[in-house]
């Protein structure tokens, strides 16, 4: 009842709470999202959920999937992983190329774009049918079939894609990318179009909560070990150049999108999303991170 009544809450103080962002618009197909959608979900290892707001509205998940696919190319690679890309934060916008060049092609971390192109071509590599893989593996995390990609989000990021197939061609002229970056930007334009709802998304991100297994179905995921670094990443490096500040406000490991989502973890308890469409000017959810603020304060728990 205490989660119930804390996310009730929440929603109650920050219903109104708009105009003090703006929704994406260099994705073109983004900027018709209407700003007023407002959603809170919370998912516990105990199987219980507790949501308020629009949780049923699917809305593309955008950079969060970079998780997704991270966790799916680790347990592969393991510690060969950081060969290829570091774990540091950037403290640069999630599009810039400044420090490939200092760097030579290896990405400050996996969540910056150039980061999650090359695991995203790594993925290429590793997998048959990478597209499809990526959706199963969400599916079977979320217990939902019915997940799919947002086919005009897809595209409009296919056709606006300048600025990321720089950074593959880029990283390319290192020689860390391995697949032609024109195959590289459709599989990434296509996970970041993955169309799910707050409810889905705080459910399917419960194997970090819970070292690396699904709870409900007892699948494992990745090892303790590795749920514990994807969590690290999240909270030095998940909302780009904000991380420190919602390190700060929040204390969880969290990932966001340009969608307008966010997402966190407490580990061994639960899982929460938000999904709030305006964001601030570093591209995260302004609405997202004030809720995610408050339900750590009210509830009094944080990993500090």
């Amino acid at each position: 009842m205490q989660y119930k009544e804390i996310i009730e809450r929440i929603y109650k103080e920050l219903e109104d709470y708009t105009g003090h962002g703006k929704v994406a618009d260099y994705i073109p197909a983004l900027s018709k999202v209407n700003p007023e959608h407002f959603g809170i979900s919370v998912a516990t290892l105990d199987g219980d959920h507790f949501s308020a707001g629009d949780v049923e509205t699917r809305f593309t998940i955008q950079s969060i999937s970079k998780v997704f696919t991270l966790a799916m190319v680790s347990r592969h690679l393991g510690d060969k992983l950081w060969e290829i890309v570091g774990r540091e934060p950037s403290g640069t916008a999630f599009n810039s190329l400044i420090q490939l060049e200092q760097e030579r092609g290896i990405p400050r971390n996996p969540f910056i774009n150039a980061g999650a192109l090359v695991i995203t071509d790594r993925l290429i590599s590793l997998y048959k049918n990478p597209k499809e893989d990526i959706l199963t593996f969400v599916r079977e995390l979320s217990g939902n079939r019915d997940l799919n990609y947002n086919k005009d989000v897809a595209l409009s990021e296919i056709e606006h894609s300048y600025r990321n197939l720089a950074l593959a061609n880029f990283v390319k002229s290192f020689g860390n990318l391995v697949n032609d970056p024109v195959k590289v930007i459709d599989t990434y334009c296509h996970h970041c179009a993955l169309s799910m709802n707050a409810y889905e998304l705080a459910t399917s991100f419960l194997f970090l909560a819970n070292g690396g297994i699904v709870s409900t179905s007892g699948q494992r995921v990745c090892g303790s070990r590795s749920a514990k670094r994807l969590n690290a990443l999240m909270l030095t490096c998940g909302l780009y150049n904000e991380s420190g500040d919602f390190a700060y406000r929040v204390g969880l490991p969290g990932k966001s999108g340009v969608g307008g989502g966010v997402v966190a973890v407490i580990p061994g308890k639960l899982s929460i999303a938000v999904w709030s469409p305006e964001l601030n000017k570093n591209g995260n959810s302004y609405r997202g991170i004030e809720a995610l603020e408050r339900f750590t304060t009210y509830l009094g728990i944080s990993v500090f």
